[in-house]
C-alpha cells in the first residue's frame, strides 16, 4: 500500500496528470506485489471501462467543445439577455439563466464555467461589474451543471451504484429549479438593474451610479 500511495503522490508532485499517475501507481503495485495473475488484472481493467453509460462522459465534453467552436454559447448568452436582462441584477441574472440553459447540454460544472462562463465574466467586466462579483456569480451558477439533467456525476453514480440514471435525472430537476430561483432572488435583493460602481458594500455590487 505504501508503494501505491507513495508512487501516486510522487507522480502528482512532479506534475504528471492524475489519470496517468493513477495508472502507473496501480501497475507498479501489481508488478511488485503480484496480487493477481496478469490475465485477471487485464480483464478487470477492461471490464472497468467497458460500460455503455460511461460513453456519456467524453460525448458531453465533445458537445461542450463543439458548442464553443460553433458559437452556440454566444447565442445562449444573447437569449438569456433577452429573457431576463431587464430584471434587477442585470447581467448577474443573465449569468444564472445562461448557466441553467448550458447545464442542460454540458452536464458538468467545469464545462459550464469554461464554456459560457468566459463570455459572462467578460460581459460583466465590460459593463463595470467588479471582478469578484463576476467570478462569484459565475462560480455559483456553474454549480447547477451537475444538478440539472443530464448530469455526468449522476451518470457515473448510477453506473457505480446500480441505480436508475433516469430516476436520478428526474430527482435533480426540483433541486435545480430551487437553486436557480434562490440565486435569482439573492441577486435581485442585493442588486439593481444598472452598472455597478464599487464593491464596498454588498448591496452596492449591482447598483447603478445614478441611484
Amino acid at each position: 500500500m505504501l508503494l501505491l500511495v507513495g508512487s501516486f503522490l510522487v507522480l502528482m508532485v512532479v506534475g504528471v496528470p492524475v489519470s496517468i499517475s493513477m495508472a502507473v501507481a496501480s501497475v507498479l503495485y501489481l508488478v511488485f506485489y503480484n496480487v493477481a495473475p496478469d490475465i485477471i488484472a487485464a480483464q478487470r481493467m477492461i471490464a472497468g471501462v467497458e460500460s455503455f453509460p460511461l460513453l456519456a462522459v467524453p460525448f458531453f465534453i465533445l458537445a461542450g467543445n463543439l458548442m464553443n467552436s460553433a458559437g452556440v454559447t454566444g447565442r445562449i448568452y444573447s437569449f438569456a439577455v433577452a429573457l431576463v436582462g431587464w430584471m434587477k441584477g442585470g447581467l448577474a441574472q443573465v449569468n444564472i439563466i445562461g448557466s441553467v440553459i448550458f447545464s442542460g447540454m454540458s452536464g458538468t460544472a467545469l464545462a459550464d464555467a469554461a464554456g459560457i462562463g468566459t463570455i459572462e465574466i467578460k460581459a460583466m467586466k465590460d459593463h463595470g461589474y467588479p471582478v469578484e462579483v463576476a467570478v462569484g456569480v459565475t462560480a455559483a451558477s456553474a454549480t447547477l451543471g451537475p444538478i440539472f439533467p443530464p448530469s455526468l456525476p449522476f451518470v457515473i453514480y448510477g453506473m457505480m451504484a446500480n441505480v436508475s440514471i433516469g430516476a436520478l435525472f428526474m430527482a435533480g430537476i426540483v433541486p435545480g429549479v430551487v437553486m436557480t430561483v434562490l440565486m435569482m432572488i439573492t441577486v435581485a435583493i442585493i442588486g439593481g438593474d444598472g452598472v455597478p460602481t464599487r464593491l464596498s458594500k454588498s448591496n452596492d455590487c449591482f447598483r447603478h451610479p445614478s441611484r
